[in-house]
């Protein structure tokens, strides 16, 4: 689905603790479609206004999950907690259930093992990988790391789009149209470090951009 000419995702966040309320903020901030899950009504009704739906579900009952409509979703974020053995089976089951992409939360490197051998596509660890930066690493396909500098400044690397192909930074003028910096480029096993405005972008270039957070997710949107 398409939004202003930015692809809209939609993401099943399952557990809503700091981390897993932290990421389905984020995303739905970023205008995708959000659906909220937890056993606990006083967590789902903190994101009530915050997220596309939110609903009050035990996640390990799969008819609950499927009534939530989350089989549909794009990525499924398991963010369960402190029950371990309830982040596996909810983890299992989305996986059954066919969903693209699920990301599940380990508490340590013997459960993320686990989660990966029962088919986790990807592992995340709250103490490594903040819930904010977890999420714009998910909604945006062509973006390979966010690294947050303070709560309004980043860095990101992103993978250069074809319409920027063959033009030089002088010509992006990226600094007075996004008020975005060009830290440096990746070009295969080369780094070009501080390129200058003569520089050519070309196609597959992998930029690393510094700027404000909300100037950064327009360009990417862009």
């Amino acid at each position: 689905m398409a939004k202003g000419g930015r692809v809209v995702k939609q993401f099943a966040v399952i557990g809503l603790g700091r981390f897993g309320s932290s990421v389905a903020r984020t995303l739905a901030r970023m205008g995708h479609q959000v659906i909220a899950i937890d056993s606990d009504e006083a967590k789902v009704e903190a994101l009530m206004n915050d997220v596309t739906t939110a609903i009050q579900a035990d996640a390990r009952d799969e008819e609950a999950l499927k009534a939530a409509g989350i089989r549909n979703v794009d990525v499924a974020i398991v963010a369960i907690g402190e029950n371990v053995e309830a982040n596996i089976l909810v983890t299992l089951i989305v996986k059954e259930m066919g969903i693209k992409c699920v990301v599940a939360k380990a508490m340590n490197d013997l459960h993320g093992k686990v989660l990966a051998k029962i088919g986790a596509d990807k592992v995340v660890f709250p103490e490594r990988d903040m819930g904010i930066r977890v999420a714009h690493t998910l909604a945006s396909g062509n973006v390979l790391e966010h690294i947050d500098l303070s709560p309004e400044y980043s860095i990101v690397e992103i993978v250069a789009p074809a319409r920027v192909a063959g033009k030089t930074l002088g010509q992006l003028n990226l600094r007075a149209q996004h008020g975005v910096s060009v830290m440096a480029i990746k070009r295969n096993d080369k780094i070009l470090a501080a390129p200058g405005a003569d520089d050519v972008v070309e196609e597959g270039d992998i930029m690393v951009l510094v700027g404000r957070n909300k100037a950064l997710e327009r360009l990417q949107e862009s």
